[in-house]
């Protein structure tokens, strides 16, 4: 028998070893029926080998797991599904060249009383699923068609379709806009309301301070804060993540200056830009703001040269430029910190050094060969004032933190001494840690004349690390705001196509 007491799941002692590592020790876990439960912490904690051992994917050296007060073992992923377990990864699992509904029911498809794929079925549940989900997303459009967004929104419906008992969530919100956000959250909710229990990893804790009922904390494999220790406040969360206070969760210095270093005027593109004019200035950090698929991103491509302009003009120091490409912008003194630092941003087979000099490779050569000392001196100079992992240099950064990588990401522009750098999402995926290690840099630039533009579907974020905010709507940018004086709710109405009820007080072109 059981209780309401009883956990619905109980993961306890649970121990994972690997060479010269202890990831998981004797980690303990209980998650209610019609809960939603936080697993926090750092990168390197260990969560996401928690993960793995609760989807199947890697077998525990020691403890056990029970669902419903009995204990069961999850050999593979295939039976973690058939416990009614269903985990949606950071990475995504989708099949890019099937459909939605194909995708949704991917190794469960529902078949007929012959043996054959029900197509019919497949798609008339598929909608019913994404009904349910509140999402427009039609059942037999491609998923490689659709924005990364709604790929992650494809994700999460394959998780309600399997009306799992139990859903893992790693970090479902990373390319997620606001409305996606609270969409996804109250989606949750109503699962919730049906019993179902969920682990929600997240770094984005204004979110898990909106959304979960208790928190777990991990710090170096071990439990430091089990359910009901912590309170759920983002001060208290990233107290116990750390073991201390870190002081100032957004460090913003204002260091910018009226002296204009880029203007850009009615830039458009056929990739979506349709009126982008705005003005940057040495030392300021200029956010874009806006919905997902808004245009921000489209914008910054349009200025690093990835997308040709077909209208408008851009000015660099005074003067007009003209960039073919990528490596144009470069030259110029331009820097593009992608949104996707694993698909975009980085080679995975390469060190530190070779990440980090890459955009700089002339200016370290020798009669087309590289000089291996210059290089080293380089990079050694900014893995030290990055605080970059010292395992950088003896592994491929594949084997690094999201923090690490993404601080390599920024190095390479530090080598190349760019003057204006477009962060797109500069702190998506990587830990509080990292977080602030990020801000941080960004006032170490600003405050050598360096001159930033921002891009985060983090609000609190955005409009605490900028000076200013672009609003952009449909790939123009519609109105330019002080950073202080916007709040989060203004901002969200400002992006949204009702601008006219954010006050004339507010907005400053």
């Amino acid at each position: 028998m059981t209780s309401d007491t009883t956990p619905l799941w109980e993961f306890a002692d649970i121990s994972k070893a690997y060479p010269g590592v202890l990831a998981n020790d004797k980690v303990c876990i209980k998650l209610m029926k019609g809960s939603i439960h936080g697993l926090l912490g750092e990168n390197g904690c260990g969560k996401s080998t928690m993960i793995k051992t609760l989807s199947g994917v890697q077998q525990p050296d020691s403890g056990r797991i029970l669902y419903n007060g009995k204990a069961v073992q999850i050999s593979d992923p295939l039976a973690a599904r058939d416990l009614g377990i269903a985990t949606v990864f950071q990475e995504f699992s989708i099949v890019p060249t099937l459909s939605v509904g194909e995708n949704i029911f991917l190794g469960n498809m529902p078949r007929s009383r012959l043996g054959a794929i029900d197509w019919r079925k497949v798609n008339s549940e598929s909608a019913r699923v994404l009904k349910e989900m509140d999402v427009n997303i039609h059942p037999e459009a491609i998923t490689g068609d659709l924005s990364v967004g709604e790929q992650q929104l494809v994700e999460i419906a394959k998780a309600v379709a399997m009306d799992a008992s139990m859903i893992i969530l790693d970090e479902p919100t990373a390319a997620l806009g606001e409305e996606e956000i609270e969409q996804l959250h109250q989606l949750l909710r109503n699962m919730r309301r049906r019993g179902t229990a969920i682990l929600y990893v997240s770094h984005r804790l204004d979110e898990v301070e909106r959304i979960v009922d208790e928190v777990t904390i991990l710090r170096g494999g071990r439990v430091v804060s089990a359910a009901g220790e912590t309170e759920i406040n983002v001060s208290e969360i990233v107290s116990a993540m750390v073991g201390g206070d870190v002081g100032e969760h957004y460090p913003k210095e204002n260091n910018a200056t009226d002296d204009v270093v880029l203007r850009a005027s009615g830039l458009r593109t056929k990739a979506g830009v349709s009126d982008a004019t705005f003005d940057l200035r040495k030392g300021e950090v200029l956010g874009l703001g806006g919905v997902l698929g808004s245009g921000r991103t489209e914008i910054a491509r349009a200025l690093f040269g990835v997308d040709t302009l077909t209208e408008g003009s851009v000015e660099l120091g005074g003067s007009p430029v003209k960039f073919r490409n990528e490596m144009d912008a470069i030259k110029a003194g331009m820097a593009l910190v992608p949104e996707n630092r694993k698909t975009d941003g980085l080679f995975f087979n390469f060190r530190a050094s070779g990440n980090i000099t890459a955009a700089s490779l002339a200016e370290i050569s020798k009669l087309g060969i590289l000089d291996l000392l210059t290089e080293a001196d380089g990079t050694e100079r900014l893995i030290d004032e990055l605080e970059i992992s010292a395992q950088a240099e003896a592994k491929t950064v594949n084997f690094l933190s999201g923090g690490n990588q993404q601080k390599i990401v920024i190095a390479r522009w530090l080598f190349a001494d760019a003057q204006v750098l477009i962060l797109d999402e500069p702190t998506q995926g990587i830990d509080i840690g990292a977080k602030i290690a990020v801000y941080k840099l960004m006032n170490t630039l600003t405050r050598a004349g360096k001159s930033i533009i921002l891009i985060s579907s983090d609000h609190d974020e955005l409009l605490a690390m900028s000076d200013r905010v672009a609003v952009v709507q449909h790939g123009a940018i519609k109105k330019i705001v002080a950073a202080k004086e916007l709040s989060h709710d203004d901002l969200v109405r400002a992006s949204a196509d009702n601008i006219e009820h954010v006050s004339k007080e507010q907005l400053a072109s």
